[in-house]
């Protein structure tokens, strides 16, 4: 998987996780003439590849769609002012994972060593020596004994590898807009459900084989000079609702340090799909249900990666015939 992807992942598509505490330089501004233009590329004509809040309406029903960053930062407090009243008002709060389906994932990482650990082969046998020493090196730089990199999921140590220093203390914080979502529906009694199964993200990482699964870690450790950068291009892109833009310049930055571009694009493709693409179909139909069958709005919030695109949630409901409009956010 491209590196600089895996910060924008943390932020924009997964859950639990927090940045917002380190200090970087915004990556937009490092664009070169011929990179701005292959990222103007990729931006024309995407479906809704700016905004936080859409509005969707079809024959009486109404589903807002909020997209989340799943890390704490002061300037979120506005924003949970202005979205208060869509909560308090919702019949439905659907998120990626609401409480009830954290507690069921955390039950589950309790008693299933091997949704974050290996339980068969470790890193060190599958992989050359030279990278493992490599990964190993990465891992101690972050803190992580090489005898525990060794054991985990090769998709675990990636996002982990992935986090500046600056956020290791907060990795467990869940102060994202997610998270703040869930206690204003929690304070106004609006029952939540969550948009997928548990293990979803699991299954998504661990669909390629181990060995190859290692191979792209390796391919993808992070740069530990512009990893805070990564970070802070990320948050502030969202902020500015431009997380399209956030998105492609992932692609457009990894590139600078690729040796095989082609090979690069390809595994950014299969992160995009089996991130993005698969769930955001899989959602759907669970978004229609609720719509179908609850009187009051339904809210549904999710990572803000998961909105823009022809495959993107808001596209995919226009396809259904809903109408959208942008709303302050």
């Amino acid at each position: 998987m491209p590196r600089p992807a895996f910060a924008l992942l943390l932020a924009l598509a997964l859950p639990s996780a927090a940045a917002a505490q380190c200090h970087g330089t915004d990556l937009r501004a490092s664009l070169t003439a011929e990179e701005q233009a292959e990222q103007q590329a990729a931006l024309d004509g995407l479906p809704y590849a700016t905004g936080n809040h859409w509005l969707a309406e079809k024959d009486g029903e109404v589903i807002h769609l909020i997209g989340t960053i799943h890390l704490g930062d002061a300037r979120l407090d506005p924003v949970v002012t202005r979205l208060a009243p869509v909560i308090e008002a919702a019949g439905l709060l659907l998120l990626e994972a609401d409480t009830a389906a954290k507690a069921r994932l955390e039950q589950r990482m309790a008693t299933e060593p091997g949704l974050l650990t290996l339980t068969g082969a470790t890193l060190p046998e599958v992989l050359p020596e030279a990278d493992w020493q490599r990964l190993a090196e990465a891992a101690r730089s972050r803190g992580i004994p090489a005898v525990m990199a060794a054991k985990f999921q090769p998709w675990m140590l990636s996002m982990l590898l992935a986090t500046p220093a600056c956020a290791m203390d907060l990795l467990q914080a869940d102060g994202g807009l997610d998270a703040q979502l869930q206690d204003l529906a929690d304070t106004a009694e609006v029952p939540t459900r969550a948009l997928e199964p548990v293990d979803t993200i699991f299954n998504v990482f661990n669909a390629e084989p181990l060995e190859v699964q290692a191979q792209m870690l390796v391919a993808s450790l992070p740069d530990q000079d512009t990893g805070a950068d990564q970070i802070v291009t990320t948050i502030n892109a969202y902020f500015d609702e431009a997380n399209a833009e956030a998105w492609t310049l992932s692609r457009v930055i990894a590139q600078r340090g690729a040796t095989d571009s082609a090979a690069l694009d390809a595994a950014f493709d299969a992160m995009e799909t089996q991130l993005l693409t698969n769930r955001n179909r899989a959602w759907i139909p669970v978004i229609l249900q609720a719509a179908a069958t609850t009187e009051a709005p339904v809210v549904a919030a999710f990572g803000a990666a998961h909105l823009f695109g022809e495959d993107g949630v808001a596209n995919l409901l226009a396809a259904e015939g809903y109408s959208l409009r942008r709303l302050p956010f």
